[in-house]
């Protein structure tokens, strides 16, 4: 069974930074892709970032193009978010999520068969 626990959210000043953690176990995970969603109140939940564990791609939204990283650990089963220069609309509760066998784009929810509780990343103003 796959299970993916996300860690590393909190409160943060504008401008700062916070780096998540998503420890992934019960599989081999180098055939999955690996993403990171968020969901802010009373929106819809909405992509980040995600990569292939295996070849490496990554994929960004383009609101976190350049201030977010997404990056994995191979030895660790963990995969990072490394967020920069936050802003208060990046308050939200951040997910990570894996990926395998389902062809839907790695921008789309749909594509994700697993995901973690959520990490709740607050950035005050």
């Amino acid at each position: 069974q796959v299970q993916l626990a996300e860690s590393g959210g909190g409160l943060v000043q504008a401008g700062g930074s916070l780096r998540l953690s998503c420890a992934a176990s019960g599989r081999t995970f180098s055939s999955y892709v690996m993403g990171w969603f968020r969901q802010a109140p009373g929106k819809e939940r909405e992509f980040v970032a995600a990569q292939e564990w295996n070849s490496g791609i990554t994929y960004y939204a383009d609101s976190v193009k350049g201030r977010f990283t997404i990056s994995t650990d191979n030895a660790k089963n963990t995969v990072y978010l490394q967020m920069n220069r936050l802003g208060p609309e990046d308050t939200a509760v951040y997910y990570c999520a894996a990926s395998i066998g389902i062809s839907y784009s790695p921008y789309d929810p749909r594509r994700y068969n697993y995901w973690g509780q959520g990490t709740q990343v607050t950035v005050s103003s």
